[in-house]
């Protein structure tokens, strides 16, 4: 599912830029991590919800799994609308404190402004991609997934390729499959289903949500400060390389996306087994699978790095070969950046395994320091000694302060949970 979402992201910035120009590419990838704040509740709602459901389940108590999964949902729901209100004020505000103006300016701001008419729905979407997991039904949400992908493939193609919409189309695009994406799990789980969870009446808690909110901080706090920090990226690379530095950054994250939703899929994937073992008081289990995982995640990275350092420059070609100068600064950019592939994943899986077990505070701290402390710090300082590149190995030093961290609280917490 992470995957599938990673795609049909990259495919929108496929589209927009060999259709529309380097330009608008940046205006994109300039407003992206604004909408991506915003939309990230639901990843908070999702792996924070999933987390305190399956621990109930893994108690015996399917009742109250199933009322906390309806107010979870309702709540998200909610809180979307609300967030998409707020973001049609904030939105242009924003974009000119972080430096676009023109017709930069301009364009973000209008392709913010259709991506917020369907946030409530891209709340929900998120939310639902953990959920699934949770209820015991991948598949379907894989389908779902994929339905909302492939419409949106299909819909770029149509309103920028053919119809010539340009970057409105591409929004287009994507606000109509984030639509599908967010109603399509609403309908399955409000019907008879053979999953684990389903819609039925329940009573506000606000414990509940808190707790929920408490052990989701930590996604909260990652895609958060990951969009804060791609907005510091942007402000440094304007001033470093101007709109080709934005539009090479924007090449990375687009493909970073794919290589880090394994990382993600799978953590997100394995937490409510994590969750429903720790439940029953099976340190046994909680043993093997955090073992299994640092296997799976350091074969990944791997095989990640070494695709990144093979396909840096087909990979760029991809989306900017139209421009000489642009493709140089990207594909050298990708073949330094690659290397936080080797590291990424061990953090992020850390990070989960703490929200499975129901320990927020450690996740979110973990993730606080390795999306936010550490690249802020690195960005800050490292273009001052090396330039451009400066900016490129930021990334780099940053996830390995945060793997360092990530070990330490392993091992901290290994008598406590019993793993």
């Amino acid at each position: 599912m992470m995957i599938f979402t990673s795609v049909y992201g990259v495919i929108d910035g496929f589209f927009v830029s060999n259709y529309t120009g380097k330009t608008s590419f940046a205006a994109v990838n300039f407003i992206m991590p604004v909408l991506m704040v915003l939309g990230c509740v639901g990843f908070m709602f999702g792996t924070g919800g999933g987390a305190v459901i399956s621990k109930t389940m893994g108690e015996g108590d399917g009742e109250k799994a199933n009322k906390i999964f309806t107010l979870i949902v309702i709540a998200s729901a909610v809180l979307g609308t609300a967030l998409a209100v707020i973001g049609f004020f904030i939105l242009k505000p924003l974009a000119v404190l972080l430096g676009a103006s023109g017709t930069m300016l301009a364009d973000s701001v209008l392709y913010g402004k259709i991506i917020l008419t369907a946030l409530p729905f891209y709340v929900l979407q998120f939310e639902f991609q953990c959920l699934f997991a949770t209820a015991g039904k991948p598949k379907p949400g894989l389908f779902v997934t994929a339905a909302a992908g492939i419409a949106n493939i299909v819909l770029d193609a149509l309103f920028v390729a053919v119809f010539k919409w340009g970057f409105v189309g591409a929004a287009a695009a994507t606000a109509i499959s984030q639509f599908l994406g967010g109603i399509i799990p609403v309908i399955y789980f409000a019907r008879k289903n053979t999953s684990l969870l389903r819609f039925v009446k329940f009573r506000f808690d606000g414990r509940v949500l808190l707790k929920t909110c408490t052990n989701g901080s930590s996604e909260l706090m990652s895609n958060i400060s990951m969009s804060v920090v791609s907005m510091l990226y942007n402000v440094r690379l304007m001033e470093y390389a101007g709109e080709n530095g934005v539009a090479a950054y924007g090449v990375l994250m687009y493909v970073s996306m794919i290589f880090q939703a394994i990382f993600i899929g799978y953590s997100v994937g394995v937490a409510p087994i994590i969750g429903y073992n720790y439940g029953a008081q099976n340190h046994t289990e909680l043993k093997s699978l955090l073992k299994s995982g640092f296997s799976f995640i350091g074969v990944c990275a791997v095989f990640m790095f070494a695709a990144g350092e093979l396909l840096s420059r087909p990979l760029s070609l991809i989306f900017v070969g139209y421009d000489e100068v642009l493709l140089s600064i990207t594909s050298h950019a990708f073949s330094i950046f690659s290397f936080s592939f080797l590291l990424s994943g061990f953090s992020i899986f850390g990070s989960s395994y703490f929200t499975a077990l129901n320990d927020g505070l450690t996740s979110a701290l973990i993730s606080f320091l390795r999306t936010l402390v550490f690249q802020v710090a690195a960005v800050l300082l490292l273009p001052i000694i090396f330039g451009l590149d400066g900016i490129w190995l930021s990334i780099v030093a940053a996830e390995v302060m945060s793997v360092t961290v990530t070990i330490i609280f392993i091992i901290i917490k290994r008598k406590k949970y019993g793993y």
